[in-house]
């Protein structure tokens, strides 16, 4: 028992560690971290948070406030911002009741974004009517992302650690990318789109 104490003693001060570190550099909090937790549970037992368990901290923390956003940091990162907003809607019943509704939000709002897309101005880059579709295309592309990090929340992912893996792999890729092309006297500066796609090929099969 002593030496489980001391190991979970040691987990602890990890998970401690790395999110103290990773909230200096405005990634995530340990709430966030929580907060992946406890929506990765109701995701996979759905059944413990049915009319019978207790009423969900969130839902508590939610008769406590008059609007959504109180007590939400003015600096919160705009990922972890649309994740928490999402969780203090559900909070209050608003909410999909699966991962489907959020999925079926994502291709509506990837066809406004292709609708939008297409009707962009080609030329001028700049005046009234490109300035107009371009703040159209950002709006659409915003409710996409939105969309996209409430099936990270319904799936029990919280979308920043996602996205800094995601991050993490394709830093270990490019550089893969970079290594190889400098051993066979490449710049990928000028190698090409085709090129680049075939040492992009080579490190993904390597298991990067």
């Amino acid at each position: 028992d002593g030496q489980l104490r001391e190991e979970l003693g040691d987990l602890l001060f990890q998970v401690l560690f790395h999110s103290v570190v990773a909230e200096e550099r405005g990634a995530f909090t340990i709430d966030d971290v929580a907060a992946t937790f406890i929506a990765k549970m109701k995701a996979r037992h759905p059944h413990l948070y049915g009319d019978g368990a207790r009423e969900p901290w969130e839902a508590q923390k939610a008769r406590k406030r008059e609007r959504i956003a109180d007590g939400l940091p003015s600096g919160l990162p705009s990922l972890h911002r649309a994740f928490r907003l999402q969780e203090r809607a559900a909070g209050v019943g608003f909410d999909w009741p699966d991962v489907a509704g959020p999925l079926e939000k994502v291709e509506e709002e990837l066809g406004e974004v292709r609708s939008e897309l297409a009707a962009m101005p080609e030329r001028p880059e700049h005046g009234p009517l490109y300035d107009n579709a371009h703040a159209l295309l950002e709006a659409e592309l915003g409710d996409l992302l939105f969309a996209v990090v409430n099936v990270c929340r319904k799936a029990g992912v919280h979308p920043a650690l996602a996205l800094d893996r995601a991050n993490a792999k394709f830093t270990r890729r490019f550089e893969k990318i970079e290594e190889k092309a400098k051993a066979r006297g490449v710049d990928v500066r000028t190698a090409g789109l085709e090129a680049l796609d075939a040492l992009w090929d080579e490190a993904k099969a390597e298991g990067l």
